[in-house]
């Protein structure tokens, strides 16, 4: 056991320094091993392993292939945003290239945009560039180029030392005996061969990003202006057909209020029958009659009141 714990120690000791770079003889001999699977992109390294340039070390070795991530955006005034469109993608296409995003939208009703993302290979990259901008009146350019070299000779190195070390694990998991040791083992060859997956994503991602450019392209029609709505005194006709059209609403108005008034208008007309000809004629008949008359009989003669 004692003597396993210290091949482990060894080996991770061994593959951290090979994460430094520091032995790059090591590495160069690991490489054969890497298999089928970097074969195309060991295809995008340089031809030689010169020694890096004594002036600026953090300069590529000479006869080095740089690795460059490459991205633009590009807005274009056009007068037919889907032939403008069709043009794009028939670039991209010839140039071995794809879309890999798209979105048209229409804006008020009057001029349609479309935003598209190309993804093309860094050969054609300038000249795709060129004809897209050709497409209309161009409004904005924004390029960007990022070396990313270093980083890709890091996970090179890394990768080729990280498979170093599980082949490592691995001999001493067959030459392992004790079940305590395999379970140990088998443990370690897991968290390596986890970190070894993740670094093959890394190189993947970067093989990708450097091998096809990312073009953001911004297609925009001329908005259409509205006619400006002439400023015209009213005529007789005008204030004519203003002054019909304000007694119809006039009278809609009213027929809405006495329409809305109806219900209780005729409530009160149940009442006043019914007050004039049920309530007003038994009052009537409950009133006592005129008793006899007291006065002068007909045609007598009044006489005044004696003086004396």
């Amino acid at each position: 056991m004692a003597l396993l714990m210290v091949s482990l120690a060894l080996t991770g000791c061994g593959a951290g320094a090979s994460d430094s770079g520091a032995d790059e003889k090591g590495v160069s001999a690991a490489r054969p091993a890497e298999g089928a699977a970097d074969q195309g992109y060991e295809s995008d390294k340089a031809a030689g392993s010169g020694a890096p340039d004594a002036k600026n070390p953090s300069a590529p070795a000479k006869g080095q292939q740089q690795h460059i991530i490459r991205t633009a955006e590009l807005t274009v005034e056009v007068k037919d945003a889907t032939k403008a469109l069709a043009t794009a993608r028939r670039v991209t296409e010839n140039a071995g290239g794809h879309v890999a995003n798209e979105a048209t939208e229409r804006i008020d009703d009057s001029h349609v945009t479309s935003r598209i993302v190309l993804r093309v290979p860094q050969a054609s990259y300038e000249s795709v560039l060129g004809e897209l901008a050709g497409t209309g009146k161009l409004l904005s350019r924004k390029a960007d180029a990022k070396d990313v070299t270093e980083q890709v000779v890091d996970v090179e190195s890394r990768i080729a030392s990280q498979r170093a070390s599980v082949d490592r694990v691995r001999k001493l998991m067959d030459q392992a005996t004790k079940l305590s040791d395999v379970v140990t083992l088998e443990g370690e060859l897991s968290r390596r061969q986890a970190d070894l997956e993740s670094l093959l994503a890394q190189q993947a991602s970067l093989k990708d990003r450097t091998a096809l450019a990312t073009i953001t392209l911004e297609l925009t029609e001329k908005e259409t202006a509205k006619p400006a709505e002439s400023e015209e005194r009213p005529g007789f006709l005008d204030a004519l057909a203003g002054g019909w059209n304000a007694l119809v609403a006039a009278l809609t108005w009213i027929g809405i209020v006495l329409a809305a008034l109806a219900p209780w208008l005729a409530v009160a007309l149940v009442g006043y029958l019914v007050w004039r000809y049920v309530i007003r004629p038994r009052r009537a008949a409950r009133r006592p009659a005129p008793g006899p008359w007291t006065g002068p009989a007909a045609g007598a003669e009044e006489r005044p009141a004696s003086t004396d």
